[in-house]
């Protein structure tokens, strides 16, 4: 009868991963920049009318061009024109320009021309030229570093939502950049960026699964020693991890850097609930009993602890959905999902594996004379006869972190978590040290009367942008103001020092006559200027530095704006993409808190559950708060900040590192229930699970290891402070748990 059913379950469990394994061919891999948005915040809202008003101030990219030993060199420029043009007539490119094909507006009795900065095919000019550009507030590190060696041409391209469109785009101007055979090239945008992540996240995957494949075999190997305590194992966490992926193919779940993390926790999630039930299988095999009875002993002993471990950490990573970020949502969801797969799978697929396979032969060692025995026996001995040292050093442990803790900082980048030497990384630092910064930044401006075009507000624009240039050290700031600008200096002849706002009543008279003619022949006009021309915008680039200093800044704008604009005349409001993703880190210490804070809640109250003592409530929670504790510290004082994909962390571990309390008090609950005393119960609880508490962390600990071959900093850091996470949590609750049950938890009964 067992053996029917066992095949029965067999057949269903096999035809749900035939099902599955067809949408894993929809799987695919995205990096979509805007997913990374917080939800629900006002300025997100805010962000989306800008847009569409103005433009996604993200579809751009920029390329820089190098020449030895100046930009100024006839063969140079003429192939930048050619390849200007090129870009030009690309179907997905709105624009592109660079310092060959820009024109300065003259306006004169004749009437309205355009002459260029620069004669490319007059060589005897170019000192000229070149005083002229260097000159001009808009080309010199815009359009031309200021040594002369670097110019750069500045796209802007149709709104591009599919990573095929985006990747199609990419390749075109990549193939045409390399076919002008340019000493060397930088290139910066989202186009470029998602497609060099999105190589890197393909890369990464088959690195993790391969890392994890080959550590879980050499493991199984040495632990079992047969091929049955191999095979079937790896077929139970292969399972696994195949459902979950075949479920986001088949909801349309797609691979971002945060995601490619989930095939290696099912690893590790996975085999841990193996190696629980195959140690409590074997070990029952060991002693004397028959292969049903020992799969029964194993579902009873084992399976209630590893449903609510299951549990425990099912929610811990749902809690990420509280997070204000998409993509860790997602993560969340899909991982809690997947945690329950893996408990579904080990406690179907391995037993009924087991029961089917002829019983494997297994020594009949008495328990007591085997080594983790004696290990465990002296472990348990000298921590109960050291307890008060336990707790005073786990004291210690504590205030020290709480000091680390207060040296933690909150950062990210825009180019997030890749090395200094990366090419990427090489690519934007390029653009922040010589055309004025790679990260836009945007501010809007409404004037509550009239137009924004009025002198009282184009002055209030120019002063702004005077202190933007100066304390927010912005470069190719442009605005309704510069249109002003532009307008004055082409009355008087293109002259460099005329970019200004008109003083003279002539010229203001001037600037009035010329507008609307120039707006009606500018088609870039509408990037700055709204179609009523109540709204404009002011747009530039900033450096990468990072959210903690660009927070710092906005905040000091914001103040400026409040005591230095006539809020009567204008409005003035920040907004963005950068600033939408500086605005994340200002949700992830909350985020954080309410995931744990509900994580505790529901560890205290499976504790609560189990023993009905707030006591051990206590008891339980201790010994998971203090990994974390401490590893916040360690974070503090080594200087590992807190961002987008080390926030995750605490989370992670938690859910994790409680299993091992989890199945040490649910044992310990156990024996309690068998009337024996609790000494005695204690003991019985530390020798039966030590080991696979053990053996679990150290499998856990190795799978999360095998992140520190990612090349990207956050996954790198995540997979060493989890592991970290997890040995430290081991050790308390081997030591500082069994500590604080015998001095501290009463039971209603004691027997020997």
């Amino acid at each position: 009868m067992f053996k029917k059913t066992a095949q029965r379950v067999l057949i269903i469990i096999f035809s749900i991963t035939a099902v599955l394994s067809i949408f894993l061919k929809d799987l695919r891999f995205n990096y979509v920049f805007e997913d990374f948005f917080p939800i629900g915040d006002p300025d997100l809202e805010y962000y989306r009318e800008f847009r569409s008003l103005f433009e996604n101030d993200n579809d751009y990219l920029l390329i820089g061009l190098k020449n030895h030993p100046s930009i100024f060199e006839t063969a140079f420029l003429q192939r930048v024109d050619s390849l200007t043009q090129d870009l030009q007539g690309l179907e997905e490119i709105k624009s592109a320009i660079s310092i060959t094909d820009t024109k300065r507006l003259i306006i004169s009795q004749a009437g309205i021309y355009q002459l260029p900065y620069l004669y490319i095919d007059q060589p005897a000019r170019y000192a000229q030229d070149s005083a002229v550009i260097y000159q001009s507030a808009l080309l010199s590190e815009t359009l031309v570093s200021k040594d002369g060696k670097a110019l750069a041409i500045i796209i802007k391209h149709e709104d591009i939502s599919t990573k095929e469109e985006s990747d199609g785009l990419a390749n075109k101007i990549v193939s045409l950049v390399r076919s002008y055979a340019f000493d060397s090239y930088h290139l910066a945008g989202k186009v470029h960026a998602q497609q060099v992540f999105i190589n890197k996240l393909q890369v990464e995957l088959v690195t993790f699964l391969s890392a994890s494949i080959i550590l879980i075999v050499l493991f199984l190997a040495f632990a079992y020693r047969n091929w049955w305590g191999v095979i079937i194992p790896l077929g139970v966490v292969f399972m696994s991890v195949l459902w979950i992926m075949g479920l986001m193919g088949l909801t349309g779940k797609q691979l971002d850097f945060i995601m490619v993390l989930l095939p290696t926790i099912m690893f590790v999630v996975g085999m841990s609930d193996v190696v629980h039930i195959m140690t409590k299988y074997i070990e029952q095999l060991r002693l004397g009993f028959h292969k049903i009875s020992a799969i029964k002993t194993t579902f009873r002993e084992v399976g209630l602890a590893t449903f609510l471990t299951s549990l425990t950490t099912s929610v811990g990573f749902l809690t990420l959905l509280t997070a204000s970020i998409r993509p860790i949502q997602g993560f969340g969801l899909f991982t809690s999902i997947g945690v329950f797969i893996a408990f579904i799978v080990a406690f179907t697929l391995l037993p009924c594996s087991l029961l089917l396979l002829p019983r494997p032969q297994v020594s009949r060692k008495l328990v007591h004379r085997s080594k983790w025995f004696g290990i465990l026996s002296f472990l348990f001995i000298r921590t109960l006869k050291n307890g008060w040292s336990v707790i005073l050093i786990n004291a210690v442990i504590v205030l020290v972190s709480l000091y680390g803790i207060s040296l933690i900082r909150i950062n990210t980048f825009l180019i997030e978590d890749l090395p200094q030497d990366d090419p990427l990384k090489q690519d934007f630092l390029f653009f922040d040290q010589n055309f004025g910064g790679s990260r836009p930044f945007e501010i809007t401006v409404e004037a509550k009367k009239g137009s924004v075009l009025s002198e009282e507000v184009i002055s209030e624009i120019d002063r702004l942008s005077s202190y933007l240039s100066d304390s927010l050290e912005a470069g190719n700031i442009i605005g309704p103001h510069t249109l002003v600008k532009s307008i004055n200096q082409a009355i008087n002849g293109g002259r460099s020092d005329a970019f200004t706002l008109p003083s003279s009543d002539y010229e203001k008279k001037q600037v009035k006559k010329n507008l609307s003619r120039v707006l009606k022949r500018n088609e870039q006009a509408n990037i700055v200027l709204s179609q009523d021309q109540k709204t404009g915008r002011i747009s530039m680039r900033v450096g990468d530095i990072g959210s903690a200093i660009s927070l710092e800044r906005t905040e000091r704008l914001k103040e400026y704006i409040e005591r230095h604009t006539d809020s009567s005349l204008t409005s003035f409001k920040i907004t963005g993409t950068s600033n939408l993703i500086d605005k994340n880190n200002v949700y992830l210490a909350e985020n954080m808190f309410e995931g744990l804070g509900i994580a505790f809640a529901v560890v205290a109250f499976i504790a609560g559950l189990l023993f009905r003592s707030l006591r051990m409530v206590l008891i339980a929670l201790i010994p998971n708060v203090i990994p974390l504790v401490t590893v916040a510290g360690i974070m503090g004082i080594f200087g590992i900040t807190l961002k987008l994909s080390t926030s995750i962390v605490f989370t992670i571990a938690f859910g994790i590192a409680v299993d091992d309390t989890i199945h040490f008090t649910s044992k310990l609950k156990l024996e309690l229930d068998k009337g024996k005393s609790l000494l005695y119960a204690l003991k019985n609880t530390y020798l039966s699970t030590g080991k696979a508490i053990l053996v679990t962390s150290i499998i856990l600990s190795g799978g999360f290891l095998t992140l520190l071959l990612s090349s990207f900093g956050g996954t790198f850091y995540t997979g060493l402070l989890i592991s970290l996470t997890l040995f430290i949590a081991v050790v308390i609750d081997l030591s500082l748990l069994p500590v604080l049950i015998m001095f501290f938890y009463k039971t209603k009964k004691q027997k020997v």
